[in-house]
Formats: structure tokens, sequence, C-alpha cells
């Protein structure tokens, strides 16, 4: 586990939010987690949910609160989809990479036919061959198996 503990952690927006020191419109606060709206949501509805540990992906999540915390997503998401009559919704976290705030959080995101969102935020490709597929899957597959995943 990667805990961060420095300035990081007191700088962190997500954190003051979590704490209660920073404004958020809170739509669900246990021992697990806290979820809010997005500040920029992409619709409205689309929630933000938030460890209250501070971890900065999902792989440094420690496994024990895996459960807890996307149970409490699955509850989200429901609830966002009842709660704005979508059809449905759009569930997705970023690790690293495009992650706007180095905590970990799950957007949920009420979806509607034809609302204007297409696919994922970025070009879709295809592999080149299907040997280009197996040796991805079997990099991934021996990541597992080394206990890196």
């Amino acid at each position: 586990m990667r805990e961060e503990r420095d300035s990081s952690v007191t700088d962190c927006v997500f954190c003051a939010i979590v704490a209660g020191g920073a404004p958020a419109h809170r739509v669900l606060a246990d021992e697990a987690v806290v979820a809010f709206l997005d500040a920029r949501p992409l619709f409205p509805g689309h929630v933000l949910v938030v460890p209250r540990r501070h971890v900065v992906t999902l792989t440094d999540l420690p496994e024990a609160d895996v459960g807890p915390f996307f149970a409490r997503v699955r509850r989200v998401a429901g609830a966002v989809e009842r709660g704005m009559g979508a059809a449905g919704s759009f569930v997705a976290a970023n690790n690293k990479v495009s992650q706007s705030v180095p905590h970990l959080h799950v957007h949920v995101v009420p979806r509607d036919r034809k609302d204007g969102l297409r696919g994922f935020f970025w070009p879709r490709t295809r592999y080149a061959s299907e040997d280009e597929a197996a040796e991805a899957a079997a990099r991934i597959t021996a990541a597992l198996a080394a206990g890196d995943g």
C-alpha cells in the first residue's frame, strides 16, 4: 500500500471534502466513502465516489477496502439512475493518466440514449492481429500471476 502522508494529503481537495472542510453537494457519507456531485459534471447528477482514506489510485486501495468501496459505487450508480430518471449510467475511474485529482475517485454519470456522449472519450482502435492481442493478454496474465495487480 502506498498511502500518501505528505503535503499532498493536506492539499488534497477530496480529503478536504471528506473532512468537511470544503464545500460539496454530498449524496452519501459513511465510514467507507463520501460521494458528492462533480463540480464540473458531464450531465446533472454526475457523482464522484471517493474513499475516506487518501489513496491515489485503485491499486493503492487496500484489498480489504475494495469490496466495501465498490458496494457503495454500485449503490450510488443505482441511485443516480433512479434519481435522475436516467436509462443507465457510465461508471469509470482513471489511474494516474487523466486523473485530475490524485485521490482515487469513481465517476458515476447518468446516461440516456442519444445524450451526446459517444463511446469512450478517446479514439477506439483494433489490435493489428490476433498475435498482438494474445501478447497483450499474456503480459497482463503474467503480471497478475506475479502479484502486480
